[in-house]
Formats: structure tokens, C-alpha cells, sequence
């Protein structure tokens, strides 16, 4: 097949991943100010908990499926058993979900105010499932996904607009929510046939799949410890009220982080596709890229979040949750290890078959987030699930690039990555002198704010060019080709 240029790739998943945080900029203010504080608390507690149940029914699937998938791409009778098998284990696991899901909500009485708001969220397991994704993602073809991610938020955003009126409305949101992320994933199905034939199997090689499957799934509830069970213990702990403020500042968190990742998440395929036919140079090279390219881009990312912590939420959610703007102010820290993480994790232990070593760390971490939650929680509220997250990202940040030194270590270590990392520090002083001084000048929250991101974007760029970065340099370079 003809390669994709991973600069192509990475601008329409970069693109894809502006949809994702477009579509909450708009809509979430919006939400935010119609509906109750409570109202979003009950629709964050709801999507959380149907997150568990998603992870069952994906059961890891897609990161295998990636990984084993991206060797098999150029012969089309291998693949299109192999994604059949891989598709038939993701059905069996999918009913098993909705088993556990209608389960829990008979069984767990205290779920009762939320089994309406739980049920809607409960179509996106369904949906995620003939979504099959990770086709598209093992053949680099992000086009069609992102033109049908368009169509879908255009629809969805005219629907929020006629349909939520009142503070009651938080399930016709959620139903909106639903549609705009995974509505069109039937048509996904349909498409995927273009790549590959996909269907159910009555032969399925459960031994040489499932190990690989089920190792990488435990990882993923590991994970899930650390990054959804700080809302699930939050409102156990407390109320709907602190939910729905921690929320917000996860909101913007998740936004950021994804648009980030978005850009780096396209080298996951060619990675292992290169390890897998055993290029170790043009692996390490590609590698070495992600790496440095995340140092420019994640740093300046949480600090820009930093100092307009408070303009952000009041344009996004309204004054009503500047209880949440120190919440927001810690957890964005999470943004630079968390995605230093995920590289550690899905463009080396991966593609390397370390699926144990990535086990082994999340559930450490998985744990100690935990026993930090209900240590923190009740002693600082969703400040501390804020902290919490912070800590547990960066150590099993550390975790992972330990377990992948072998690899990273010697590109962490290496002048071209240091003097990118020392680049983007220099630069973020030019970010926080220049938030400051439009503080101090400006007195409009939206004109203020606009000028913050504009001139902060410039100042950093003119830093890292005035200091030689190859990064922003590589850039600049082919923005003039392309002009």
C-alpha cells in the first residue's frame, strides 16, 4: 500500500482532535449556564461510570489490534482474517458489558438517580464497537473519519442548540453527546470494508490472541484507576455539586491533552509497523521526533492554561464554577506526563510486546491514585482528586520511561532533546510575562484572553527561533513550502 506522509496524518488527526475541543468550547459554555451545577454533576457521574463498562467491551482490543494489525496490512487475506477475529472477540466482550451494565444497575440501589442518564451513555458501547477504529488507524487513513466527525458536530451542535432549554435538560445533552461522538460509527463499519472484509467468525484463535488482549485490558483498568476513579470517589465521598466542578476543570484538561496527543497519536501505527520489520534506525528516528516535538508543545500548553486558569472557565462554564479554578491550576501539570506517558507506553512498550511491564506499572499507580483519592478528598475536596491525578500521572510516567529506557533513555539523554526542553522553558517565560502585563492592561475577560493566546503563541515561536529549535525551525520551514 502507498505510505501516508505522517505530517499529513498528523495535521487531520491534529484537526480531528480541534473538532473533539471545538465542539465542547461551544457547547460547554452553553450547558454549562443552562443546566444545573447538580445537573452536570449526575451527567459527569453517568458518562464516568459507563467509561468502565466501554473499557470491558473494548477489552484492549484496539492497541492490539494496532499493533499485530500493522504487520499484516500489505497482505489482504491475513488481514481481513485477522481483523474478523479481532472484530468477533470485541462482540463477545461487548455483550458481556451490557451483561455487567444492566447487572450493576439492579443490584447497586444508590444508582437509582442515574440509571436514565446511565442508560443513554450505555449506546455508546454498542457504537464504539462497530466503530472499528483501529482499521482505519492500522491503514494511516484519518480522512474519512474527520470529514464524518465534522458532519456530526455541525448536527450535533444545531440539535443542543433547539433541543437543551432548561436546567432539566442534561439528558437530551447526553443523548446530543452520544450522537456527536460516536453516532456515526455504523457508517464506519460500512466504509472499513473498503480496507478490509470484516465479520463475524466461528474460528477465532483464542490462544494467540487472548494473552496479548487480556494483558494489554488489565493495563487499561489499571489505568482507569488513575484517571476515571477520581470523579467515581469524588462522588462518593462528596456530592454532585463538587462532580460538577471538578468536571469542569477535567473538561478543559481533557480538551487540551487530546489535541495534543491528537498531533502524535498518528506515528503509533508507523512505529510499529518499523518495529515489527525491525528498522530499529527508522524507528529511533521517528521516535526522537514524537519525543521532541511533545517538549515543545506540552509545556508551554499547561503553563498558557496556568496563567488563564480564570479566564478560561468563566468563558467556558461561567462564574458559577470558579470554585475550580485551583483544581484546574494542578491537574493541567498532568498534561505534560500524561502524554510523555502515553508515548512511553503506546509507541515503545507496545509495538515491543512489553505488555507486562505496562501492567505492572499502571497497577501500581492505579492503586496509589486510589489510596491517595480517599486520603486527599476528604481533606481538600476535588482540589485533591486534582493532586492526586497529578502524582499519579507523573509516576507512572517515570514508570513506563524506566521500563523503556532502553529505548528513550538514550533519546532523553541526547543534546537535540535537552536543548529542546531547555528551549521550551526559555519560551514560557515569554508566555508568563506576557499574561501578566494583559492582566495588569486589559481589563475585557474576552479581548484580554485573545490577545493572550495570540501574542503568547508569537513570543514563544520568535523564542524558539531566535534560539536555533530545529523543531520550530522544521515548522517554519514547511509553512513556507507550503505557502
Amino acid at each position: 500500500m502507498k505510505e501516508k506522509s505522517l505530517g499529513v496524518n498528523a495535521l487531520l488527526n491534529g484537526f480531528r482532535s480541534a473538532l473533539n475541543m471545538i465542539f465542547p468550547l461551544i457547547t460547554f459554555p452553553y450547558v454549562s449556564r443552562i443546566l444545573s451545577v447538580n445537573g452536570m454533576g449526575i451527567y459527569n457521574f453517568s458518562s464516568t461510570y459507563v467509561g468502565y463498562f466501554i473499557l470491558i467491551a473494548g477489552l484492549g482490543i484496539a492497541t492490539y489490534a494496532v499493533r499485530e494489525g500493522a504487520k499484516y496490512r500489505d497482505d489482504k487475506k491475513k488481514i481481513n482474517s485477522f481483523a474478523s477475529q479481532v472484530f468477533t472477540i470485541n462482540v463477545i466482550s461487548t455483550v458481556i458489558a451490557y451483561i455487567l451494565l444492566i447487572g450493576s444497575l439492579i443490584i447497586f440501589k444508590n444508582l437509582n438517580n442515574y440509571v436514565s442518564c446511565i442508560l443513554i451513555f450505555g449506546l455508546q458501547i454498542f457504537f464504539t464497537t462497530i466503530g472499528t477504529e483501529w482499521i482505519y488507524t492500522i491503514y494511516e487513513d484519518y480522512q474519512y473519519i474527520t470529514v464524518r466527525s465534522i458532519i456530526f458536530k455541525i448536527i450535533s451542535i444545531g440539535l443542543l442548540f433547539l433541543l437543551v432549554r432548561t436546567q432539566n435538560d442534561y439528558l437530551v445533552y447526553a443523548g446530543i453527546t452520544v450522537l456527536a461522538g460516536v453516532g456515526s460509527n455504523v457508517l464506519n463499519y460500512i466504509h472499513a470494508k473498503n480496507f478490509c472484509n470484516i465479520h463475524l467468525v466461528k474460528k477465532t484463535n483464542w490462544k494467540y490472541h487472548l494473552k496479548p488482549v487480556l494483558i494489554i485490558f488489565a493495563s487499561s483498568v489499571a489505568t482507569t484507576l488513575y484517571v476515571s476513579s477520581d470523579t467515581t470517589i469524588l462522588g462518593l465521598l462528596k456530592d454532585d455539586y463538587s462532580v460538577g466542578i471538578y468536571g469542569v476543570s477535567v473538561k478543559i484538561y481533557t480538551m487540551v491533552s487530546g489535541l495534543i496527543s491528537g498531533l502524535l497519536v498518528v506515528t503509533i501505527p508507523r512505529l510499529a509497523m518499523l518495529i515489527g520489520k525491525r528498522k530499529i534506525n527508522e524507528y529511533t528516528h521517528v521516535l526522537q521526533e514524537v519525543i521532541n516535538t511533545l517538549a515543545v508543545l506540552g509545556l508551554p500548553a499547561a503553563v498558557g492554561l496556568v496563567m488563564l486558569s480564570k479566564e478560561v472557565i468563566l468563558i467556558i462554564a461561567g462564574s458559577k464554577y470558579l470554585p475550580g479554578i485551583l483544581s484546574l491550576q494542578i491537574i493541567i501539570w498532568a498534561l505534560v506526563f500524561s502524554n510523555f506517558s502515553m508515548i512511553f507506553n503506546q509507541c515503545v512498550l507496545i509495538p515491543v510486546k512489553r505488555e507486562s511491564k505496562t501492567l505492572r506499572n499502571t497497577i501500581i499507580t492505579g492503586l496509589v491514585n486510589v489510596g491517595l483519592n480517599f486520603i486527599f478528598i476528604p481533606l481538600w475536596s476535588y482540589n485533591g482528586t486534582a493532586l492526586s491525578t497529578v502524582i499519579a500521572e507523573f509516576m507512572v510516567m517515570a514508570l513506563n520511561g524506566w521500563s523503556a529506557k532502553d529505548y528513550v533513555s538514550p533519546i532523553l539523554r541526547s543534546k537535540k532533546t535537552l536543548r529542546s526542553i531547555l528551549d521550551s522553558i526559555i519560551g514560557c517565560i515569554g508566555i508568563i510575562v506576557v499574561c501578566a502585563l494583559l492582566k495588569i492592561g486589559i481589563s475585557s475577560l474576552i479581548v484580554r484572553t485573545i490577545l493572550s493566546i495570540i501574542l503568547s503563541t508569537s513570543i514563544y515561536g520568535a523564542i524558539l527561533v531566535a534560539l536555533n529549535d530545529e523543531i520550530a525551525l522544521d515548522l517554519l520551514i514547511k509553512i513556507k513550502e507550503r505557502l
